[in-house]
């Protein structure tokens, strides 16, 4: 039972016993149990979770962040609309990392959608209003626009104009004093918008351009020409990675004799002019490319990070996992969806928050399992899209790999699912669902599992199970709890009826309700599982 004082006692039975001459008697009626257990008091999720509590203060790439891909994309990546709801939805999720792509507009005006595709045009200028007005809604922390720039350096200059005129103070474009040498953290950047976006010189020549007058001022960036043959094929996109050393030709050279590495034919590479305005705007989130591990450990600089596509990102945690995790204690990784995934389809995101990475990017109007997982995982420190890593993804001594568990404190779960009530049913003129309940665990691969109960037949108002599942999970830390409720089907596969997703730790011993949510996120009360949880180190 759920151990409660009498006094605690007292005040449920004053707040939920409907009948006064019970409530006198200091007692509770079925009716007033009933209300206290669907109450928010009874929810499976902590209510201590449900506020920031943790530790705000750490540099920015000791944080997961929530993070969105194409943000201005509502459907799939060649035809779909753009939209400004985009945004929005994923602002008010608490999402803190927005990618906008930028091209030329009309009549000098920056437009957003995505290149060479038929996704219909947003103008800049109304996508830096909406998320100017839903910003810090759900979230005070900062926000980060992943800005995929392909204007000309007028358009950037235009660009920069926007930023500054309707973000005024909330636009960071200086750095603050207290962090020199370092990324500053959520607590000192709150209410900012920092801006992600190719960037000239270093902070101090920034700093010292402060105040002056830039317009017309445009110097060159060398970037690779992307080879679209090697996309997605992911041995060669790791052997690009982890082999050339483009930009420094006696470190490439001497690397790679050293491993015995036969030398690639250097990439094409292009100049791209880019307006200081804009890149001077650029503070504690310039974008690097990604070489490999050596090369960021002895060129990389703290205010730049690396964004990886999923392939490589997958290839690299499978073969260097331990300089991978390293790479992420210091610098903030984003990893981003395949190309190929053009029905804005999205991968599992466990797999990297596994190794630390801290921008996990999805497409975030895509329901299904990745997006249950992001959402689930993100209800942690008051949906505030900053979850502070665990301190073994964090210290630089520690030799953690989610492949190969040692040294942990593993917790055995215990959940006995008791019932269900009012689940959703396939057909609104009968009660003939057929409900089973999976509970899977999702972590480091040798805590992933799922176990279902048996089908109750004919029965979605009130299903009783009473069945008991017992989990060991080696890193809680990482661990995320899915119930999904099914209806059995003869023909085609189980149907969905409704799912819910929450952190290990997150998770109130005792007697609890289980909210249910559909596949789009929206909630499906009364609709609940209850379930007594337990668990113990």
């Amino acid at each position: 039972m759920i151990e409660k004082s009498k006094t605690t006692a007292l005040e449920i039975i004053q707040k939920y016993e409907p009948i006064e001459e019970v409530r006198k008697e200091q007692q509770m009626s079925v009716e007033g149990f009933t209300r206290y257990m669907a109450s928010p008091e009874c929810l499976l999720f902590k209510h201590e979770c449900g506020r920031v509590y943790q530790d705000m203060t750490h540099p920015l790439n000791d944080y997961f962040i929530s993070s969105s891909h194409n943000t201005y994309l509502v459907s799939d990546q060649l035809v779909g609309p753009s939209d400004l709801w985009g945004y929005i939805s994923a602002l008010v999720k608490g999402c803190r990392c927005l990618e906008i792509d930028c091209w030329d507009g009309a009549q000098n005006e920056p437009v957003v959608y995505h290149g060479y595709t038929l996704t219909s045009k947003l103008l800049f200028k109304t996508v830096i209003q909406a998320i100017h007005k839903y910003a810090f809604k759900t979230s005070e922390y900062p926000v980060v626009l992943s800005l995929e720039n392909h204007c000309s350096p007028s358009q950037q200059e235009v660009m920069a104009d926007i930023l500054q005129t309707i973000f005024g103070e909330s636009l960071l474009s200086d750095m603050l004093d207290d962090f020199p040498d370092r990324l500053p953290s959520p607590e000192a950047l709150k209410f900012k918008v920092l801006v992600k976006n190719k960037k000239i010189g270093t902070l101090k020549e920034t700093h010292e351009r402060k105040g002056s007058d830039k317009r017309g001022k445009v110097e060159e960036w060398e970037e690779e020409v992307p080879d679209l043959d090697l996309e997605d094929d992911e041995s060669k996109e790791l052997e690009i990675s982890d082999n050339i050393l483009k930009d420094d030709q006696d470190t490439e050279t001497e690397a790679k004799k050293a491993r015995g590495v036969t030398l690639f034919k250097k990439k094409k590479t292009r100049k791209v002019k880019i307006a200081l305005a804009l890149s001077d705007l650029v503070i504690y989130t310039k974008p690097e490319k990604f070489r490999n591990f050596q090369y960021s450990r002895l060129h990389q600089q703290f205010n730049e990070n690396n964004s990886i596509g999923e392939s490589q990102a997958r290839k690299l945690s499978k073969l260097k996992v331990h300089e991978f995790i390293f790479h992420t204690k210091k610098f903030i990784t984003r990893i981003y969806p395949k190309a190929i995934r053009a029905d804005s389809s999205n991968f599992n995101p466990q797999e990297f928050w596994n190794i630390g990475c801290q921008m996990v990017a999805l497409n975030f109007q895509t329901p299904g399992l990745p997006m249950d997982l992001q959402n689930g995982k993100f209800l942690d420190n008051g949906s505030s899209g900053y979850i502070l890593k665990p301190q073994f993804l964090r210290d630089v001594k520690s030799n953690f790999s989610p492949n190969q568990v040692k040294d942990t404190s593993p917790i055995t779960l215990t959940i006995r699912l008791i019932s269900g009530i009012q689940l959703p049913i396939i057909n609104s003129s009968s009660n003939k669902t057929n409900t089973l309940v999976i509970i899977e665990v999702f972590g480091v691969p040798n805590d992933q599992i799922k176990q279902q109960t048996r089908v109750i037949r004919n029965n979605a108002f009130n299903p009783r199970w009473n069945e008991t599942f017992t989990f060991i999970i080696q890193v809680p830390e990482l661990a995320l709890i899915r119930f999904v409720v099914e209806n059995q089907a003869l023909i085609g596969g189980n149907e969905f009826l409704g799912q819910y997703t929450l952190p290990l730790l997150c998770m109130n011993k005792g007697y609890r309700r289980v909210p249910l949510f559909s596949r789009t996120g929206e909630s499906l009360e009364p609709a609940s599982l209850f379930v007594y949880v337990w668990y113990v180190r």
